[in-house]
C-alpha cells in the first residue's frame, strides 16, 4: 500500500449501476475487455454509467513491464482474436456508442505489433457503425515502427493517442522497456504524415517529477504537434508497483491545465481523476471543427 494517505480530492464519484450492468453484460458476452477493469480505472463506474468504455485488444497480458501498471505482465500470449473486431463493431452498434476509444496491451510479440488488429477493428465499425461514430485508438510506440503506425493513420480513425506517461528521467525506472524519444517520435511521424489528424498524449504526476520538469514535457508534446492532452494523478494499483511519492494538488493540476492552452493545447484535461480517455467523447467537438 502507499505510505501516504490519500487526500479527499481522489474520491471519485457515485454514480448509479444500471449502465454499468448493461455495458458489462455486452462485454462478457462477447468476451471483450476493457482497459477500464483491467487497469483498475478510478473512474470505470461513472465512464460507464456515461455509456463510454475504453476497449482493449489483443487480450489482458502485456510484453512490458512498465512498474505502474496493474495490466497482466506474464505469458501465455495469445494470437489475435478472429473475431474480436466484429464483436466490438456489435456492441458499439447495440449500446449505440457515439465515441469509441480502443486501446492494447503492448505486444512486441507480434511482428506488427497488433497494428493490424486494430485497422480490422477500424474497418468495422466504420462498416457497422458508418453514421456518426467517431474512433480514437490509443496506440503502442509499436518498437518506433512508422510503417505500422503508418498503416494505422490510413485506416481512418479520427484520433491517435499515444501516451507518453512520465518525465523522460523517470523512465527507466517507470518505462524500463520504453524510450521517451521514441514515444515522441511517433507522434511527431502522425503529424508529418497526416497534418490534419488529431494527435493525443497524455501523462501522470506524482512520480517524483519537478514543476520545471512537467513544463518541459509538455511543450515537448506541444512542439510534436500533439492537440490533445491529458494530466492525471498517478495512483500506484498496489503495493508491488511504483510508490507514489507526491498526491498533487487540484490546484496545481489547474496551473497545468492553463500552462497547456497557453501553448497552444486545443484541449486540456487536467486533474486529479483525470486517465487517458476520461471526457474523451470532449474531442468530438474537435473533429467536427476540423472535418
Amino acid at each position: 500500500m502507499d505510505i501516504l494517505r490519500k487526500p479527499e480530492w481522489l474520491k471519485s464519484e457515485k454514480l448509479g449501476a444500471t449502465r454499468t450492468r448493461e455495458i458489462t453484460r455486452k462485454l462478457r458476452k462477447y468476451n471483450l475487455h476493457t482497459v477500464c477493469e483491467s487497469a483498475k480505472c478510478p473512474n470505470r463506474g461513472e465512464c460507464f454509467e456515461r455509456g463510454t468504455a475504453t476497449f482493449m485488444i489483443l487480450g489482458e497480458r502485456c510484453t512490458r513491464n512498465c512498474s505502474f501498471c496493474a495490466v497482466i505482465k506474464e505469458g501465455p500470449y495469445l494470437p489475435p482474436d478472429s473475431e474480436e473486431p466484429a464483436a466490438i463493431a456489435c456492441v458499439v452498434r447495440d449500446l449505440k456508442l457515439k465515441h469509441v476509444v480502443i486501446t492494447t496491451v503492448t505486444r512486441d510479440d507480434l511482428s506488427d505489433g497488433g497494428a493490424s488488429q486494430f485497422i480490422k477493428v477500424i474497418n468495422n465499425i466504420r462498416k457497422m457503425c458508418p453514421e456518426d461514430t467517431s474512433i480514437e485508438v490509443l496506440i503502442s510506440d509499436l518498437k518506433g515502427d512508422m510503417r505500422q503506425v503508418s498503416l494505422i493513420v490510413e485506416s481512418g480513425p479520427d484520433v491517435i493517442n499515444h501516451n507518453i506517461e512520465t518525465i523522460e528521467r523517470l523512465y527507466d525506472q517507470v518505462r524500463p522497456q520504453a524510450y521517451y524519444k521514441r514515444s515522441l517520435g511517433v507522434l511527431k511521424f502522425v503529424k508529418v504524415f497526416k497534418p490534419e489528424m488529431i494527435t493525443k498524449s497524455g501523462f501522470m504526476i506524482g512520480l517524483g517529477e519537478t514543476e520545471e520538469e512537467v513544463i518541459n514535457l509538455m511543450q515537448d508534446l506541444r512542439n510534436a504537434g500533439v492537440d490533445v492532452l491529458t494530466i492525471g494523478q498517478y495512483i500506484a494499483p498496489s503495493s508491488e508497483h511504483y510508490r507514489v511519492k507526491e498526491y498533487i494538488h487540484p490546484r496545481i493540476f489547474e496551473y497545468y491545465r492553463e500552462q497547456g492552452e497557453n501553448m497552444g493545447f486545443s484541449i486540456v484535461e487536467s486533474a486529479p481523476l483525470v486517465r487517458s480517455s476520461y471526457h474523451a467523447e470532449k474531442v468530438r467537438k474537435l473533429i467536427k471543427k476540423r472535418g
